[in-house]
Formats: C-alpha cells, sequence, structure tokens
C-alpha cells in the first residue's frame, strides 16, 4: 500500500465520519460535514466553542442496506456491528453484562477518526444488556470506578486502525458493489451477529454461538429442525468454511436485535436560527410535531426544582432538533448536555484511561430518542434512560488489545 497522507486522500476520508454512502442526498449529507477544530482559549471561550461545535445525530433508514458494511467506515445504529478490525473482536467478559451474565447487544457505532497516524480509522462501538434492571444497577456500579471493578451493562469498546493496515485499502471506498475489504473477518454468533463464533453447534457443526446461552436460544426456536439438514450438507463441505465472515449482510436468527438506521449529522448551530415547524429536522423519521411520550413523561418523575430546571434547559435546547439520537462534541471543554441536575459525575468520577492512565474526555452522548426508534415499548420495565455519556481517552492512545474498553456514565430519569 501507499504510504504517506494526500491532502485530498485525507479529505475524501474525512467525509465519511457519520455520513453513509448509497444514495445522493447522502453526498449532500457529506457536504454539510465540519471537522472539530480544537481551541486553546480560556474556560468561557472553550465552552463558548463547545457548544457551537456540537454535531447532532440522527438515523435514517438506508436506500442500500450493503452501505453500512466495515468496508464503508459507517456511523449507525441497531442491527448488528461493523466491526473496524473483524478479526481481534473484544472476548471474554467484555462480551457480557457483568449483572447478569447474557452477552451485550449492540446499540451505536459512531466512525469519528482523528488527525494522527495510528487513528486514521477510528470508530467508537457501544454495547447494552436489554434489562431495566440491570441498568439500574449499572447506575450505582459506575460511581465505583475509583474504588473496586464495576459491574457493567454499558460498555464503550474503541478501535483504530491507520491507514496502511491488513484489513482495508489505503484508498477511499469506490462507493459501488466492486469494493471488498482485504481480508474476511472473524465467524460471529448465529444468533445475535454480534461477537465472535466460540462455541460450535455440536449437532450440525456448522452454527456457531458466542456463548451457551445464544445455542440454546436458537435451539428452542428453530434449529433443531435446521440442524438435520446442516448435518447432512456439512458431510459435503469442509466444516472450516464456518471460520472467517466474509463482508456481507449478516443474517441473524434473533428476532430481538433492533432496527438498523445510518447515522447523519448536521451541526446543532444551524437549528440556532428561527426556522418554520416544516423545515426543522427534514432528514429525520418523524415529523416534528409528533412527540415522544416517553420522552416527554420524564419530567413527572422529577420532585427536586433543581432537576426541573435542568430538565426544561435541556428540553430547550433539545427542541430545536427533537428527533436527535447523539450528541457529539470531542473539543477542550465540551461536556454533555445533562436532562437532571442529581446524578452528574464530577471530574473525580470520570477514571483515567485503562491502558496509558491518561485523562478520559467527554466525546458523544445518546439521547433517549433512539429508543423511539428502536421501538421500545414505554412500559414500567422497559429499557429507558435520560442519556448515555460516553468518554473515552483524550489521547486516544495505542495499546496492543484491538478494543479498547472506554467509560459510559448512565442518567436514568
Amino acid at each position: 500500500m501507499a504510504g504517506g497522507l494526500k491532502d485530498d486522500d485525507t479529505e475524501e476520508f474525512k467525509g465519511l465520519r457519520i455520513t453513509s454512502l448509497d444514495d445522493e442526498s447522502d453526498e449532500e449529507e457529506e457536504q454539510k460535514e465540519q471537522d472539530i477544530v480544537i481551541d486553546e482559549g480560556d474556560e468561557e471561550e472553550e465552552d463558548e466553542e463547545a457548544r457551537n461545535s456540537v454535531v447532532l445525530g440522527f438515523v435514517k433508514k438506508p436506500k442500500k442496506a450493503r452501505s453500512l458494511l466495515r468496508h464503508f467506515f459507517p456511523s449507525k445504529a441497531g442491527g448488528v456491528p461493523a466491526w473496524l478490525d473483524p478479526e481481534n473482536l473484544p472476548s471474554g467478559r467484555s462480551c457480557f453484562c457483568d449483572i447478569c451474565d447474557e452477552p451485550l447487544q449492540f446499540v451505536l457505532q459512531v466512525y469519528a477518526p482523528e488527525e494522527k497516524q495510528s487513528a486514521f480509522h477510528r470508530t467508537l462501538f457501544v454495547f447494552m444488556c436489554t434489562s431495566m434492571v440491570c441498568l439500574r444497577r449499572d447506575q450505582h456500579e459506575q460511581w465505583k470506578c475509583h474504588q473496586d471493578k464495576p459491574s457493567r451493562s454499558v460498555k464503550v469498546f474503541r478501535c483504530q486502525l491507520p491507514r496502511d493496515n491488513p484489513f482495508y485499502s489505503s484508498e477511499p471506498p469506490k462507493k459501488d458493489s466492486t469494493d471488498l475489504p482485504l481480508k474476511a473477518g472473524a465467524a460471529l454468533c448465529n444468533w445475535c451477529g454480534s461477537w465472535k463464533g466460540i462455541k460450535r453447534c455440536t449437532g450440525c457443526r456448522r452454527a456457531l454461538y458466542c456463548s451457551e446461552k445464544h445455542w440454546v436460544k436458537h435451539s428452542r426456536t428453530g434449529h433443531e429442525h435446521d440442524c438435520q439438514q446442516l448435518r447432512i450438507s456439512s458431510q459435503l463441505a469442509d466444516s472450516s468454511s464456518d471460520e472467517t465472515t466474509p463482508a456481507v449482510l449478516l443474517k441473524v436468527a434473533s428476532n430481538n436485535v433492533w432496527p438498523e438506521y445510518k447515522i447523519i449529522q448536521e451541526s446543532e448551530s444551524s437549528y440556532e436560527t428561527d426556522m418554520p415547524d416544516d423545515t426543522v429536522c427534514t432528514n429525520s423519521l418523524v415529523s416534528s410535531n409528533r412527540k415522544d411520550d416517553a420522552l416527554m413523561s420524564i419530567a413527572e418523575n422529577f420532585e427536586g426544582d433543581d432537576d426541573r430546571k435542568s430538565w426544561a434547559s435541556f428540553h430547550e435546547r433539545i427542541a430545536l432538533a427533537p428527533e436527535q439520537v447523539l450528541r457529539y462534541c470531542r473539543i477542550p471543554g465540551a461536556k454533555p448536555l445533562w436532562p437532571v441536575s442529581s446524578g452528574r459525575p464530577s471530574k473525580a468520577d470520570i477514571p483515567k484511561c485503562s491502558y496509558c492512565a491518561g485523562p478520559l474526555c467527554f466525546e458523544f452522548q445518546i439521547m433517549p430518542q433512539l429508543l423511539f426508534y428502536f421501538n421500545v415499548k414505554n412500559d414500567v420495565d422497559s429499557l429507558d434512560w435520560a442519556t448515555i455519556a460516553v468518554y473515552t481517552c483524550e489521547a486516544s492512545c495505542d495499546a496492543s488489545v484491538a478494543y479498547k474498553e472506554e467509560f459510559a456514565w448512565v442518567q436514568l430519569s
């Protein structure tokens, strides 16, 4: 592969930050993208710069599902992850909820490369347990970051690659069907499509699973019949063909995977001028006069005046673009937009990087509106959050492990 970076090539790659590559509207969205510039002013100037540099993420169904494959470096929500490093996936306890031991479910990923040779490609992946019981426990466990190893149900992984790497061409994708990654990835679980398949069905010897639990779930939902057919076909094929997964649309057996969307971006500053209601959130799936009951009912749970004031400020800010599912801002002084005043972390509550011992900084937060697009019911025991703030290594440090676990702070309503 060609070494070194050319300005024009670099710009082409930068255009992949959050938009997808599947139609003309995507190209228009790509032109609207803005790089986040670091300002070294005083604290007040940094806060103002951070406010003006917030990038909002909205979800949209892709016209071509293949545009969300990993070699197009997508930002996406729901479905299955498009792993950046397709071979060296997270393993062991990293894949499971520390509270109930269930494999974690994919939430979203954000492609956010940096001006650093080792982070030419850089993606953040968020997973969580779908149990609200575990999420409530997680909220308490996150305060233990400096005492014990907390038991978490929300986990974030950072993966980054240099431009010259064994998985992708050093040139930008051609955006057509001829594009293929340089290597196939590790075989994934037939049930969830997220984690590496490390257990093989003892019957057909073809189906692979990330855990005993997903093997059992697949068996209980019809795999036993398919297993007999696969057992016959496996006698005619080399079972080693299951050891890798090419870059194709992956069909998974689970019906509980969240709907898949691409994430597109808009600068928040573009919404801060008065606009007619029918032009707000033109890239969103739901019109601006259609409200998410779950979001609007959060305020009913507040008892303190501080929480009510904080919520009012939060709601006023997001009302500019009510269908935002993501807020991204990685510059000095950037802070989450907290829905409530209680339960906010102090600087001391945010741990150091587990790999370089350097500071973590806020990078993005996930908004409760995403639950609406995931078709999560607004029931008492249904999954719910006020916001999930993601903190990552300020230096985007290099370490031997391909997927570095970062830190998420959960704030419930």
